[in-house]
């Protein structure tokens, strides 16, 4: 069996899609080394393991985002809108793909969750306790204070929307 992607790669692969931390279908099915098609069909073959909130298809829209987001082209690539899942619709994948490989990645993307879902609550606390630290000094140090928050937000391009890593 080859080795399993650590947290960190996987970590990478979570985007937010509708305000939901989600992967892609072809991303699981190179983690789980299965084709996606073969995915796909376990899914539909067990519809009721995966409600709206577990799993998702994305929408034209979102498509083309992804597809800019990612620079690929239009003719090549897939032939449907993909499928997201959710952190809950990945644990379910584990259970209808029964393999010891679906059961290692599995594990390996719940720390990349899990591992997500630490570094955002660090970044609020930071970001609180700076704000607590600006009403204490004097305006000297305001323009500190600023330059800190922006390197805390992270940066959104407003002419796109925004599908890629962030708080959801």
């Amino acid at each position: 069996m080859t080795n399993i992607a650590t947290a960190e790669v996987i970590a990478a692969k979570i985007l937010v899609i509708r305000g939901k931390r989600v992967m892609l279908d072809r991303d699981l099915a190179v983690l789980y080394e299965v084709a996606t098609k073969r995915l796909n069909e376990q899914v539909t073959r067990n519809r009721k393991r995966f409600p709206e909130d577990f799993m998702f298809q994305i929408t034209d829209e979102e498509a083309i985002c992804l597809r800019s987001q990612f620079a690929t082209s239009k003719r090549g690539g897939n032939r449907y809108l993909p499928y997201v899942f959710t952190q809950e619709g990945v644990a379910m994948l584990s259970s209808v793909l029964n393999s010891d490989r679906a059961i290692m990645v599995n594990i390996q993307i719940m720390r990349a969750f899990a591992q997500l879902r630490r570094m955002l609550l660090t970044n609020r606390d930071l970001k609180h306790k700076i704000e607590e630290m600006e009403l204490k000094y004097d305006k000297q140090f305001v323009i500190v204070f600023q330059v800190i928050k922006q390197l805390l937000e992270p940066e959104v391009k407003k002419e796109r929307k925004v599908l890629g890593f962030g708080e959801g």
